[in-house]
């Protein structure tokens, strides 16, 4: 059975014609990384607020359909009841710092401690998402006196300690630069990996690429592509509706335009895709003049 469940979920925000999520089903087996691209409005964060359970509960307006999530129906079960299965990152992590705490660690601890986790086991959590994320190095400072990507990391590590089965994040490396996303991808890829269910909204077409399991498209609050990233990432349509893809892609079809890619060799999403399918190209041009 699928930890998460969508079946006809349509959603309207208060005082709004037009719905934000139109008809969504989809199912999240336990463990998958999903990525949802689309442009800016397509419903990315919607989606990812109501599979966070913040709608309805925090976001009001109109909710139609069933979203389940480890068997709990949303409108059934309250926000309380869904945070200790579901975590969600926000994209601005201003939004998610508590305020309460002077350092980085009473931060990421302040879950845990609303929770009633025993002392030491706090502190072993603690140390060991600190590492994981790569912010150790940050325990004893202020929250506020980081970069916006350090306090994404902090945000993310805050959700990370207390466990959920499901992590949903919103555009979770938009301030930060790429040794940063990569770093961050690696420590999601490898909650994913150890059972962690992952929703992620995301621009970065070239990470999901790498990482992702699935990705699904949306446009105007529906699905409109879904499927393995190779899948998806090449679909021509993609460009018709304005979507990001990645810029490997983009050059091969430039390239193939000018004969310059073989016409069995499939469009790249990665570069280490588009390096092999040059150096390929390279070697048969090779063999040709050779003869």
């Amino acid at each position: 059975m699928p930890i998460i469940r969508l079946n006809q979920v349509t959603y309207h925000y208060p005082l709004t014609e037009t719905p934000a999520l139109q008809e969504i089903n989809l199912e999240v087996e336990e463990g998958e990384f999903i990525a949802v691209i689309g442009p800016n409005g397509a419903g990315k964060s919607t989606l990812c607020y109501a599979i966070a359970g913040f709608i309805p509960h925090f976001y009001k307006g109109e909710l139609k359909g069933v979203v389940e999530v480890d068997g709990m129906n949303t409108q059934e079960s309250t926000l309380s009841d869904w945070v200790r299965k579901v975590g969600l990152v926000f994209q601005n992590p201003f939004n998610q710092i508590s305020g309460a705490k002077y350092t980085v660690f009473e931060e990421v601890a302040f879950g845990l401690e609303n929770s009633g986790v025993p002392r030491r086991e706090m502190i072993e959590r603690v140390e060991e998402i600190l590492q994981l994320t790569g912010i150790a190095d940050l325990a004893e400072r202020s929250p506020y006196s980081l970069s916006g990507g350090q306090q994404q990391r902090v945000a993310l590590a805050s959700i990370l300690v207390m466990r959920p089965r499901v992590l949903v994040l919103d555009e979770p490396t938009s301030q930060m630069d790429p040794i940063g996303t990569r770093e961050v991808f690696g420590v999601i890829r490898k909650m994913a990996g150890q059972g962690m269910t992952v929703v992620m909204a995301e621009h970065k077409i070239e990470w999901i690429a790498q990482f992702a399991d699935r990705v699904i498209a949306l446009w105007e609050g529906k699905i409109f592509l879904e499927g393995k990233p190779h899948q998806v990432l090449t679909d021509e349509r993609l460009l018709e509706k304005g979507f990001g893809v990645s810029r490997y892609t983009t050059t091969v079809r430039l390239a193939a335009q000018r004969g310059l890619w073989q016409k069995d060799c499939p469009l790249p999403i990665t570069l280490e895709e588009a390096v092999q399918g040059f150096s390929a190209l390279l070697k048969t041009k090779g063999s040709e003049h050779t003869a």
